[in-house]
């Protein structure tokens, strides 16, 4: 068996952190390993983002011990009252599945700071984990007022108001997307969808042009472009 490499494991560990990546089981080895053979005095600052992380994974995973010793060391760093510490402690009511505690951690955090851009997005998925639309749109509108350019945000409103056949203001979200994303065809195929449905023949007939632009064998903007065709000559009444 090869001898256990902790540098390495703590620049694995930080290499996930840069790329954003899970991977929480992962993460939660060589954490948890790193904890136990005391190769944390070693990290230096890196060691509050490290248990950050880690305390993320271990909820993940239900690791429940895990995560309470990082996020225990972090609450002695940075004390309860600092916005990152009941984040994570909001999170791990979550994940316990104490829903309405967690979301009082949210909406606290959010009463003192309305730009956390990460106490919003849980908030956001807690709302939706709840089944709370009109909330959860009420959140989303507010967090893309200060995040704009987060085209996920955009797509996550335009679900829900497709889903209460909100047909003009998906349409809008569909727009901002596209700004966002002029080169994903797409999110073209979808606004040309939802104009198709709200009966504006022109715009969804150039969208699905656009789409095949983008993406030449795309078989559904080929067929909405027969819808289009077919529902044109029916207005205009040729055969």
């Amino acid at each position: 068996m090869s001898k256990f490499n902790h540098k390495e494991a703590a620049e694995e560990l930080q290499h996930y952190r840069l790329t954003n990546e899970r991977n929480s089981e992962k993460v939660c080895h060589l954490g948890a390993r790193l904890i136990k053979d005391n190769y944390t005095a070693k990290l230096g600052d890196a060691i509050w983002p490290f248990y950050e992380q880690v305390a993320i994974a271990a909820l993940d995973v239900q690791d429940f011990s895990l995560a309470d010793t990082c996020i225990d060391k972090l609450k002695t760093r940075f004390t309860e009252k600092s916005l990152r510490f009941r984040r994570l402690l909001g999170m791990r009511f979550e994940a316990q599945g104490k829903l309405d505690e967690a979301q009082e951690v949210y909406d606290t955090i959010l009463q003192e700071d309305d730009t956390n851009m990460l106490a919003s997005k849980r908030q956001i998925a807690l709302l939706k984990t709840r089944n709370k639309e009109s909330d959860m749109i009420e959140a989303l509108t507010k967090y893309l007022d200060t995040y704009y350019d987060d085209h996920e945000a955009w797509l996550e409103l335009c679900d829900i108001y497709l889903s209460k056949y909100m047909y003009d203001q998906a349409a809008y979200c569909c727009e901002e997307i596209i700004i966002l994303q002029p080169s994903n065809h797409v999110f073209f195929l979808k606004y040309a969808e939802i104009l198709y449905t709200l009966n504006h023949l022109p715009l969804a007939l150039k969208h699905y042009c656009k789409v095949l632009e983008l993406c030449t064998d795309n078989v559904r903007s080929l067929y909405g472009l027969q819808l289009v065709n077919k529902q044109t000559m029916k207005v205009t009444g040729r055969n």
